[in-house]
């Protein structure tokens, strides 16, 4: 017997299902040269527009400079810089815990905080669209795992009433693909009856939400005895690469002692902590990012709104449009790509079978201009997509 594969690739393509990796030829920003071509792109997840910043550029060119190139081996062993440290120590400070930990992905960061902390015998609970490295992690964990219905308290707390051994509630902070916000009140609170612990990725919270940029903790006012593992990515808001976890001094011992993608791996170059530890300081000091970001995620909806488009109950820059088919959503996509815009159709299986959409992600480097540019191609492009519902 031998592996079909091309059966497997052919199915996926009759499906319009099949993806393909734009090129890009230019650096993060609202206008890209992808596959030969410049286009206004409204699909990155560089929020604060950080990601080809000067002064972030600089900070990684002196790191290279004084630090070399690559980490050498895994922070146990002697990859751990002093720029790793610092931006540790950093980082601990920016999320108000009393310590954090560096991670080279997102990814890693959730296999190692979930896989660490429950095994058999435990219990993970986690939201049924959670990330797929959140769902891995769960299910790579060897605890009993069950998903509760999205976002929904009560339904938490019916599998929290069945739970055994060590429970953790595992959640996003932003939902990556609808855009809108976990009830960390709530589901914290239903946590806390039964003494689990709360476990809140927030990639695509740090830097957009609360008052200084902390992401959804600090919109929620909520604190570490509300949320005991907090995980932030440093790819998105952040401009650079990584990530972390953040919280008690146990918490991140145990990770160093038991997670095994941080013991057996090498740790990140170090000069990228040292553009990190920039863009960490232009984020905290330049709220303006922030507040231009917020006037065009209200713009946005407001216009939408007027051409008749299905978005999501989304306050964040990911808004997402609607459409349903998949083959709807590509045609949308198409027809913004030949306006010159360029915007991302979202399909099964990332999202669910029937709820195909349009990812617009909006970046405090996009002008008002632009945002004006794209209402009025989806103003153009909308009546063809929906007229052959």
């Amino acid at each position: 017997m031998s592996f079909d594969l091309a059966a497997r690739l052919a199915e996926r393509q009759a499906a319009h299902l099949f993806r393909q990796r734009p090129l890009l030829d230019s650096p993060q920003g609202p206008l890209v040269r992808v596959d030969g071509r410049q286009l206004l792109a409204f699909c990155s997840n560089d929020y604060l527009g950080l990601a080809n910043h000067p002064d972030v550029i600089a900070a990684m060119r002196a790191g290279a400079e004084q630090w070399g190139v690559g980490g050498g081996a895994s922070h146990l062993v002697i990859g751990h810089s002093t720029p790793h440290h610092e931006l540790e120590e950093a980082l601990a400070e920016f999320t108000g815990r009393p310590r954090a930990l560096l991670f080279s992905t997102g990814y890693m960061a959730n296999l190692a905080a979930v896989t660490a902390l429950v095994g058999q015998g435990d219990t993970v609970l986690e939201d049924r669209i959670n990330h797929a490295s959140l769902l891995d992690a769960g299910l790579l964990s060897g605890a009993r795992f069950s998903r509760y219905l999205h976002n929904d308290a009560a339904s938490l707390a019916s599998r929290l009433e069945k739970a055994t051994g060590n429970t953790l509630v595992v959640t996003d902070g932003v939902f990556s693909m609808d855009g809108d916000l976990a009830d960390l009140p709530a589901l914290c609170a239903a946590a806390k009856q039964k003494q689990a612990w709360v476990m809140v990725d927030d990639a695509h919270g740090f830097g957009p939400l609360g008052a200084t940029g902390g992401g959804i903790v600090e919109h929620f006012g909520l604190g570490l005895d509300d949320v005991q593992v907090l995980v932030g990515t440093l790819g998105k808001a952040f401009g650079t690469a990584g990530a972390f976890v953040a919280g008690s001094e146990e918490l991140i011992e145990t990770l160093i002692q038991f997670a095994r993608p941080y013991i057996y791996t090498t740790s990140q170059p170090p000069a990228v902590a040292c553009a990190t530890l920039k863009s960490l300081e232009l984020l905290r000091t330049e709220g303006w990012r922030r507040e231009h970001l917020n006037k065009l995620i209200a713009r946005f909806r407001a216009g939408a709104a007027e051409i008749g488009l299905r978005l999501m109950d989304s306050p964040t820059p990911i808004q997402p449009i609607l459409v349903g088919d998949s083959a709807r959503a590509l045609q949308l996509s198409a027809l913004l790509k030949e306006r010159g815009l360029l915007v991302g159709a979202i399909r099964p299986p990332t999202v669910p079978a029937g709820s195909a959409r349009l990812r617009v992600t909006l970046s405090a480097a996009h002008s008002e201009a632009q945002l004006e540019q794209l209402l009025q191609a989806l103003a153009e492009c909308w009546p063809q997509v929906k007229d052959h519902a």
